[in-house]
């Protein structure tokens, strides 16, 4: 299939105008196929030829301006259009379609709990041409007619208030929006409905998941309205579309999808389990993400795909923004230092980094490796420095002026720095060249040097080229107070600056960027460093302590602080954290990147023997109930680094965790999980497991349990599942290769190392993007930190021509196993190397 150019996408959009699509869906004709009318009134602009994309599995016929066009034309997804002449035309293809089972196009869905069927659809990025005909491009906008004969007893959902006659499910018009925004969700739908502000607002689910629904349902449209109703208080543009509807569905490849007036979210939101606060807050954030999508993308949307980031880092910004601004969620600033910004700081270090706003993106297959950190989380980093630097009134002004200029149209970056320079006196092209334009992560380290009368200067040693507005925490300690930290002053700075800034005595603790308001990598002073080993755990904040573990994890990374050092104050520190976050972000690092990677197999057992310490402690602090959400991270996690089975076999037997909580389903999967790893279960339990849970999240535990277990027989059948067979759903694959690989394996599994790149080079080539990217994040022997496994992977980069979602992967992946091994050599007890992450002063 031939992927779109810039190029060929800007010659298009001068040669046609289109007006309107009328689209018919039949999804009563079978499991495996659907029927699809696509008529589109166009106008070409002067005589051409041209084409529009399809991918059908049967094009039946296609008429232009009446007259037959031979479906033989074809060529791969791209249907020509000989000799327009200049004026309007109307093109009319009648095409059967394929379901998928990969999460792209209409994903087609039976619920295994009560057999029955859903579809939806998820047409981004150019995904639109497996469902209906269409000029994919998103500076082609245009209205939308949508119809959709279903079966009986279901619900159709889409871009508009829908209505049902004899079968046929109308959608209201849509205004002009893009081709890949354009919604469908049908089946037998729970929902829940209301209205705001004189607006329909539903939010929907599977019928097996009703009842976790209506549970959280006060919560999902108390926050739902609380951001509607914040957003109209900060932009002057109201709400552009005629309801609001949020459709939590099966299988979805990402965390959610803007489709104007019809959201679709990953059904893992609709918690069937317990979770902690932080989960709950996460999920309002994508509620609030989402909803900002409605103006930043929908409303003005990106004229070509290199401008993603005019859609993605604003909806990130603006999500955790307004979440704290407007709901009962307040710490969200600080799960976004410990959660999200770690993905851009990694991202950008890799050689597949790439500008906030690139240059160019050459073509779709381009533009969608580029839905990574950099294009959410250090843009939205970038985003929250321009207001510290900008003013939130001016950076407002800007964003009305961007909304006003171009509603449902069009906009580049130069379109909206324009908008902002006419708002400010501020060069903001000179800030958008520096943060924009540049790639990878400044460093900033402290200087301090004393001076008479005990009075020290600051100096702020800056690598790289991006001017920073920070604030600098100075801390002092009370030694009586169990060494709590107290705040003395925090000064406002301006990196990089000519001079130093008198701050008085010699701190305890010198925390650049405190409060998180720039996007670099810190360091400490020497003092500051011992204070954090010893104090940590006593800083007042928890959005500085972010900070702070967050310098502390860049140091581990760039083998400046050993391993060790980073569990060992983990150990000492995290038993008196509050925030859940912090607890969450922190025991995932140690566990998944530390004792996992950047340990030898020979360190990992006291790795794992340290971790399990902790969450005993953690237990402990929690027996009297008062903070279940700290209870549950712990259970969590005792159960993932359990070198044992007894403990947690126990708790299985006896349903429950002594002094709680008792196993809910995805504690019994965990569980069971860690069981099948460690050799302590077998078959016959999983196979009990499921019946007791036979939902579809049950379907994947067994698939992750079966996969995990150290036996020949299993690993082949889960390897053969996964690139031998093409029948796994996208979300079975991803379970069964979470299964696979496990660190204690290493022996069982090292014959698959070498199979790995060849056989997901065929499976990427065969099952498309979405496949390919699970193949390459989840199927990767990460546990593999070892030079052969890193040469093997240059070769298949080298020569093997994966395709470039499996490309990017690996590229990724190669780059992290080759900072693991960086790390390993650096702490060898013969290497020499002494711990840092400290700095002159």
């Amino acid at each position: 299939m031939s992927v779109l150019t810039r190029d060929e996408a800007q010659t298009r959009a001068q040669l046609i105008d289109v007006r309107h699509y009328t689209i018919e869906l039949d999804l009563t004709t079978g499991d495996e196929t659907f029927d699809s009318l696509t008529v589109i009134a166009f106008t070409a602009r002067t005589d051409a030829d041209t084409f529009v994309e399809l991918k059908p599995a049967d094009l039946r016929s296609v008429t232009l301006d009446g007259q037959p066009l031979d479906p033989e034309t074809l060529d791969g997804n791209r249907l020509p259009l000989k000799n327009l002449t200049a004026g309007d035309h109307e093109l009319r293809v009648e095409a059967a379609m394929r379901y998928s089972r990969t999460g792209e196009g209409m994903h087609r869905f039976t619920d295994p709990t009560d057999g029955e069927t859903y579809v939806y659809t998820q047409l981004f990025l150019d995904d639109v041409q497996r469902v209906f005909a269409a000029f994919d491009q998103p500076d082609l906008k245009a209205v939308f007619e949508v119809s959709v004969r279903a079966p009986e007893g279901w619900t159709v959902l889409a871009n508009g208030v829908t209505t049902q006659t004899d079968g046929v499910w109308r959608a209201a018009p849509t205004p002009p929006i893009s081709t890949y925004l354009v919604a469908v969700a049908a089946g037998p739908w729970h929902s829940v409905r209301t209205e705001h502000r004189g607006l329909p607002f539903g939010i929907h689910c599977r019928r097996s998941l009703a009842a976790h629904l209506d549970a959280d349902a006060d919560e999902i449209l108390d926050v739902t309205r609380a951001c509607f109703d914040r957003y109209h208080e900060k932009f002057d543009e109201p709400y552009p579309f005629d309801s609001y509807d949020q459709a939590f569905v099966p299988e979805f490849n990402a965390g959610a999808m803007e489709n104007p007036g019809l959201v679709t979210f990953r059904d893992e939101f609709v918690y069937r389990s317990a979770v902690t606060d932080t989960e709950r807050q996460t999920r309002a954030m994508v509620v609030a993400h989402e909803m900002a999508h409605m103006w930043f993308g929908d409303l003005v949307t990106l004229k070509w795909w290199d401008d993603i980031w005019l859609n993605e880092s604003f909806a990130e910004y603006m999500g955790y923004q307004t979440l704290t601004e407007a709901t009962r969620f307040r710490g969200t600033w600080t799960e976004f230092g410990v959660a999200r910004k770690g993905w851009g700081y990694d991202a950008d270090q890799r050689p597949s980094t790439h500008p906030v706003a690139p240059d160019a993106v050459l073509d779709t297959a381009a533009a969608l490796l580029n839905f990574d950190g950099i294009s959410y989380a250090k843009g939205a980093s970038a985003l929250r420095q321009l207001v510290t630097w900008l003013g939130e009134k001016d950076f407002l002004a800007g964003i009305n002026t961007h909304f006003t200029r171009h509603r449902f149209g069009n906009a580049t970056l130069a379109d909206f720095i324009d908008s902002l320079a006419s708002a400010t006196e501020r060069d903001v092209h000179a800030w958008a060249e520096a943060w924009l334009r540049t790639t990878g992560v400044d460093t900033l380290t402290p200087r301090v040097t004393p001076g008479d009368n005990g009075v020290c200067t600051l100096t702020v040693e800056h690598t790289g080229s991006r001017p920073h507005r920070i604030a600098v925490g100075l801390y002092d300690q009370d030694l009586g107070d169990e060494g709590r930290l107290t705040l003395r002053e925090r000064l406002d700075l301006d990196v990089p600056h000519p001079d130093g800034h008198p701050i008085g005595k010699r701190p305890a603790l010198l925390l650049l960027n405190d409060g998180d308001l720039t996007y670099a990598k810190i360091r400490f002073d020497a003092r500051s460093f011992r204070t954090v080993r010893e104090a940590l755990s006593g800083l007042p904040d928890p959005l500085t302590r972010a900070v702070v573990w967050n310098a502390l994890r860049d140091t581990v990374r760039d083998a400046e602080l050993p391993p060790t050092a980073y569990l060992e104050t983990a150990r000492a520190h995290l038993p008196h954290e509050t925030d859940l976050a912090l607890v969450q972000g922190v025991l995932g690092f140690a566990t998944r990147q530390i004792a996992d990677r950047y340990l030898t197999p020979e360190e990992r057992p006291a790795a794992l023997s340290t971790l399990s310490a902790l969450c005993r402690d953690l237990l402990r602090r929690t027996e009297d109930g008062d903070n279940p959400g700290l209870r549950l991270l712990a259970v969590r996690h005792f159960i993932d680094v359990a070198a044992h089975p007894h403990t947690i076999a126990a708790w299985l037997a006896d349903g429950t965790v002594p002094g709680g909580p008792e196993l809910d389903p995805e504690l019994r999967w965990r569980i069971l999980g860690r069981l099948a790893v460690l050799g302590a279960t077998d078959e016959a339990a999983i196979a009990a497991e499921l019946e007791r849970d036979p939902s579809a999240t049950g379907q994947e535990g067994a698939a992750r349990c079966r996969a995990a277990l150290p036996d020949p027989q299993a690993k082949q059948t889960a390897w053969e599942a996964m690139f031998a067979h093409d029948e796994l759903s996208n979300y079975l694959f991803k379970a069964t290769a979470q299964g696979f690989w496990q660190p204690e394996q290493a022996e069982l599994v090292g014959q698959y190392v070498p199979r790995y790149y060849d056989d997901a080079v065929a499976v990427a080539a065969r099952r498309g993007p979405a496949l390919a990217e699970a193949t390459g994040t989840w199927a990767f022997p990460f546990h593999a930190v070892d030079t052969d496994t890193l040469l093997l992977g240059e070769e298949c980069l080298r020569d093997a021509e994966p395709t470039p979602a499996l490309r990017r992967k690996l590229a990724d992946q190669l780059d992290d196993l080759a900072r693991a091994l960086r790390v390993r050599e650096a702490w060898r007890p013969d290497a020499g190397a002494a711990p840092a992450g400290t700095s002159g002063g």
